[in-house]
C-alpha cells in the first residue's frame, strides 16, 4: 500500500485571518481565533471525492464509541480504518494525508480496545495473572489501572486458598530426594530430616509465589507422586527389597497408562 504523505493544509479565516481548523468528519471548518465556521466543501474544492473515505472513518469511530464492543466489532472497525487508508492512497494529497493520520489514531484506539477486551475476558474468568499482563499493556486506558489492582488482590486471595495444596506438593520431591539420600547415600536420619524441611520450605515458597516455576514443580510432583506412594507401601509396609520396590513403583504406573491408552484407542475404533 502506498504511503500517503503531504504537507498539511493551512488556511486563514476570511474574517480575522486566524488559522482554520478542519473537522473532516463533520464537514466543518472553524477559525481557532474568532470561531467563525464554514462548510469544508466551500473551502476545499472537490471535497466530495473524499466522502466514501469519511464514511468508512465515521463508521469505524461509531463502532469504537459503542459501549458494547466485542472482538468482532472492533476488528470490523480496524478493517474500516484500513480500507479508508487504502482509498487515501488513490489521491495522495494534503487532505488524504490528514485523513490517514486520523485513521492511524483510530486503529491505535482499536488495538488498545482489543487488548482491553482480552484482559477483561481473562478477568471475568478469574485468570488474574493473564489479565494483569494484558491490562499492563494499556496503562490509563478506561479502568485498566483499577482492574490491575483488583486482579492483584484476586491473585493474593488465590495464593492464600492454595496454601494447603502448596504444602502438600512441597513434600513430594524433597521426600523422594531424602529417600535416595538415605537408601543410596546412607545418610543418617539426623541429616536427612533437616534436608527434607529445608527443601520443602524452599519449594513451598516457590509454589506460593506461583508462575511458571510453580507449574513445573506441580507437574513433576504429580508425575512422581504415584511411584513414590507405591514405593513407600512396598518398601516400608510390605518390606519388599528396595530395588524391587523401586522397579515396581516405576513400571506399574507406566503399565496402567499404556493399558488405558490401548483401551481408549480400541474403543475409538469400535
Amino acid at each position: 500500500m502506498t504511503e500517503v504523505t503531504a504537507s498539511p493544509i493551512t488556511m486563514k479565516c476570511k474574517v480575522c485571518g486566524g488559522d482554520i481548523v478542519n473537522d473532516y468528519l463533520t464537514g466543518k471548518c472553524v477559525c481557532a481565533h474568532c470561531g467563525n465556521k464554514w462548510a469544508i466543501q466551500d473551502m476545499i474544492p472537490g471535497f466530495s471525492k473524499y466522502s466514501h473515505i469519511i464514511e468508512n472513518i465515521t463508521r469505524a469511530n461509531n463502532i469504537l464509541e459503542n459501549g458494547n464492543n466485542n472482538k468482532a466489532t472492533v476488528n470490523e472497525a480496524k478493517i474500516a480504518f484500513m480500507s479508508a487508508i487504502s482509498e487515501c492512497s488513490r489521491y495522495n494529497d494534503a487532505v488524504t494525508s490528514e485523513l490517514v493520520t486520523i485513521c492511524k489514531n483510530g486503529r491505535s484506539r482499536a488495538d488498545m480496545m482489543l487488548v482491553y477486551i482480552k484482559g477483561k475476558d481473562y478477568y471475568d474468568k478469574k485468570s488474574y495473572r493473564s489479565a494483569v499482563k494484558e491490562f499492563s499493556k494499556i496503562p490509563g486506558y478506561k479502568d485498566s489501572d483499577e482492574l490491575i489492582g483488583q486482579c492483584k488482590a484476586g491473585i493474593e486471595r488465590n495464593r492464600k486458598k492454595m496454601i494447603p495444596v502448596d504444602i502438600l506438593f512441597s513434600f513430594i520431591l524433597p521426600l523422594i530426594l531424602c529417600i535416595i539420600l538415605k537408601e543410596k547415600a546412607g545418610l543418617p536420619m539426623g541429616a536427612v530430616i533437616p534436608i527434607f524441611f529445608v527443601c520443602s520450605a524452599g519449594l513451598g515458597y516457590v509454589l506460593y509465589r506461583g508462575g511458571v516455576p510453580s507449574v513445573i514443580i506441580m507437574v513433576i510432583s504429580v508425575l512422581c507422586a504415584a511411584p513414590l506412594i507405591i514405593y513407600l507401601f512396598l518398601a516400608y509396609v510390605f518390606h519388599i527389597n528396595v530395588v524391587t520396590a523401586a522397579i515396581i513403583a516405576i513400571v506399574a504406573p507406566i503399565a496402567v497408562i499404556v493399558v488405558l491408552v490401548a483401551l481408549g484407542i480400541r474403543s475409538d475404533k469400535d
